[in-house]
């Protein structure tokens, strides 16, 4: 029956069946879920001495608690979601000069789980009206669905500086 009506009518039934009201979320979410689901993967293979290589200024370990991070800022700035009570922002300011070490396999995997699924909520209350809205915030203008592009890019880069860190940085020798 679809196929036989104009698309003006298709548009048109669509709108009356509310369609248009979780096209956003219903996009985005599938999208977002695949690109985390691999992260965390990638994250949970990590052997833990791993965390503490480095190139630079960033060590493994540093850039996953950035990443959860990262996360949990978008979700306040954009989504209106508050940061979970107790949250200690660290990375936010890069690793120039950092003396933080984060070490901890399993409480780093935790965060990330934690960071992704407060994420996650912040985006399924979303109203479909506001994913289009411009919101300041401190990294500049950027409505949320910007911002979850933003995201998976974020992502995708300390994915792959993961990956290089552990090809490329000096390990240490095991003591003899």
């Amino acid at each position: 029956m679809l196929q036989e009506m104009g698309m003006h009518k298709r548009r048109k039934l669509n709108k009356s069946r509310g369609a248009d009201a979780i096209m956003t979320i219903t996009t985005v979410l599938p999208i977002w879920r695949a690109i985390q689901e691999r992260f965390h993967k990638t994250v949970k293979a990590l052997p833990e001495q791993d965390l503490s290589l480095q190139l630079g200024a960033s060590s493994i370990g540093y850039m996953l608690r950035h990443n959860a991070e990262v996360e949990y800022m978008f979700a306040d700035w954009f989504f209106g979601k508050g940061m979970p009570e107790g949250l200690q922002i660290s990375t936010s300011r890069g690793a120039a000069g950092s003396k933080a070490t984060y070490d901890n396999l399993q409480e780093l995997i935790e965060l990330l789980e934690s960071s992704n699924n407060h994420l996650m909520d912040a985006m399924k209350e979303l109203p479909e009206e506001k994913w289009h809205q411009i919101v300041d915030c401190p990294i500049g203008p950027s409505t949320p669905l910007e911002a979850v592009g933003r995201l998976m890019y974020h992502t995708g880069i300390h994915a792959g500086q993961i990956s290089l860190i552990q090809k490329c940085a000096p390990k240490e020798e095991p003591a003899t």
